[in-house]
């Protein structure tokens, strides 16, 4: 599940990966909030509007797009809020939650790193093959999210699992070598 946080449009998509077949679009949606809304309305009802996409649909997993802001304290302070609320609801739901730079989700979808809007719904579309772009912009970032995500997620396990291994060896060798200066000790 790919998401595009934001407190006035929140852009949600789940994909499935189907190996050879390519991945598929399963659903998406916009989430909406009023503006002459109250923020801890505007919050929760994002909140339970993302808890009942993760009970519906079961991703495995999900994905959000780092913060990185250009604009106003205030739009900032108001995404980081969205965020948390996604962040708790899909932790609450059980899921693993990765987030990746905006860089990387152009780069990973569509070969550049400085991809235009327009540019990132295309290879969206061709990407799901779908018949049509997916709309609004929020939407199809979530679905490109959700797409880099599933990318780049085998890699980020293997990446993990061998640093683990890797902590491993440095503890028996920290372990050994403790032992063998008690040895010389005595």
């Amino acid at each position: 599940m790919g998401i595009d946080p934001g407190l006035d449009r929140t852009g949600w998509a789940v994909v499935q990966d189907n190996g050879a077949a390519g991945p598929a679009l399963v659903a998406c949606g916009l989430i909406h909030t009023a503006a002459d809304t109250p923020l801890p309305q505007r919050l929760c009802e994002i909140y339970e509007e993302i808890k009942k996409v993760a009970q519906e649909f079961k991703p495995d997993q999900a994905a959000m797009e780092e913060m990185f802001f250009l604009k106003r304290a205030l739009t900032m302070s108001h995404t980081i809020q969205t965020r948390g609320v996604i962040m708790l609801a899909l932790h609450q739901a059980g899921l693993s939650i990765s987030a990746y730079p905006p860089k990387r989700v152009k780069l990973t979808i569509s070969g550049s790193g400085s991809a235009d809007k327009k540019q990132m719904q295309r290879m969206v579309q061709l990407t799901l093959k779908l018949q049509k772009q997916l709309s609004p912009d929020d939407v199809a970032d979530a679905a490109a999210i959700a797409l880099c995500h599933i990318k780049c997620a085998p890699l980020m396990a293997q990446i993990k699992q061998q640093q683990k291994f890797l902590e491993k060896i440095k503890q028996a060798k920290k372990e050994q070598l403790n032992a063998f200066k008690k040895k010389l000790a005595k």
